[in-house]
């Protein structure tokens, strides 16, 4: 399994990489042993991941990432973010309508 991800800078830039385990890189440009590019720019968190099956894969994205224009990555970055929420809020959203409707039901 291999990951094409984008961490965000503490100057608000982004910067695009792949790995195996996206949080042991990302501890690895947090201690300045990542890239040279993050030792300069501190990161400050993971803002996108995604998984691959294969390593060719994950760099591909990674080099179509790279040619983005940052408003591009932003707004690849923000529908990420509402696919993860609408994948974590689902399940609730769900679980309470169920719990209504039986509500409902007993009474």
């Amino acid at each position: 399994m291999y990951f094409t991800y984008i961490l965000l800078t503490k100057n608000n830039t982004l910067y695009c990489g792949y790995t195996d385990n996206v949080e042991k890189r990302f501890k690895k440009h947090l201690s300045g042993k990542g890239a040279k590019y993050t030792r300069a720019n501190k990161p400050v968190k993971i803002v996108y991941k995604h998984r691959f099956r294969t390593k060719s894969e994950a760099l591909k994205e990674e080099a179509r990432i790279k040619k983005l224009t940052k408003k591009e990555k932003l707004k690849l970055i923000a529908h990420y973010s509402r696919l993860r929420l609408l994948l974590f809020a689902f399940p609730a959203i769900l679980i309470l309508f169920l719990f209504v409707f039986l509500i409902v039901l007993v009474f």
